[in-house]
């Protein structure tokens, strides 16, 4: 064997990798970030936590421990100016202040941001404050989010859920569904926008026809957190 000679590439200053925890029973940010960020330079490096087959308020609050290990996964070579934590709801219960403290913990994050905190940031940047939730979890779930949005000065006095706990069964929802129920919650004149809930709920190719049939803004969990990322990393 021989030993070749070879030259380093310095990094593009300009170009800043971003990360991402994804959980671990999560099928769709993923690919849904593929399409948010289908024109991006920047490379989204990413991380799993595990995450229960159900989601429950204590399944959620689990999460706040093995936050730490899952972004240490991140690569290292470089800091991030942002890194996303995708969970809505356990965002709502944990806390997003303990979620960046946690991340930060073994990541050199300058900002961490989750769809709770990117999801209140972008509807600040559209005007709007009073929304219809739809959400897929059982009460027990909806509860704190709902809290927690009001925090943030978000109203979501009209609400719907699917009432789903099972994972497996959140992610394979139908985009018909999601709309006819998006739709039904947003018509409600008291709301000026609709939220769609869950990093797990297949929300991309809905959020279009959503909007064009109740002339109102659709924000969702992957959408706003796709948003915030970029503009905190282009900061």
């Amino acid at each position: 064997m021989s030993y070749l000679p070879y030259e380093l590439e310095p990094d593009d200053p300009q170009v800043t990798p971003m990360g991402l925890i994804v959980l671990q029973t999560d099928e769709t940010i993923e690919p849904e970030f593929n399409a948010y960020f289908s024109d991006r330079r920047a490379p989204i490096y990413v991380s799993r936590i595990p995450s229960g087959h159900e989601v429950t308020t204590d399944t959620l609050s689990q999460m706040e421990a093995a936050l730490p290990a899952a972004a240490d996964l991140l690569p290292k070579a470089r800091p991030y100016k942002v890194v996303g934590y995708g969970c809505t709801s356990a965002s709502s219960v944990i806390g997003s202040a303990a979620v960046e403290r946690m991340v930060q913990k073994t990541c050199a994050a300058a900002r961490v941001t989750n769809p709770l905190r990117a999801a209140s940031a972008c509807a600040a940047d559209r005007g709007v404050s009073k929304f219809a939730l739809l959400s897929p979890y059982i009460e027990e779930v909806n509860e704190p989010l709902r809290k927690a949005f009001a925090e943030n000065g978000i109203e979501m006095g009209v609400f719907g859920s699917f009432g789903e706990a099972e994972e497996s069964k959140v992610v394979r929802i139908s985009r018909e569904s999601v709309v006819e129920a998006a739709v039904r919650l947003g018509a409600d004149s008291a709301v000026e926008a609709v939220f769609l809930s869950c990093t797990n709920l297949r929300t991309f190719d809905a959020i279009p026809e959503i909007e064009n049939r109740l002339g109102k803004p659709v924000l969702s969990s992957n959408q706003s957190l796709a948003w915030h990322m970029r503009h905190l990393n282009s900061a």
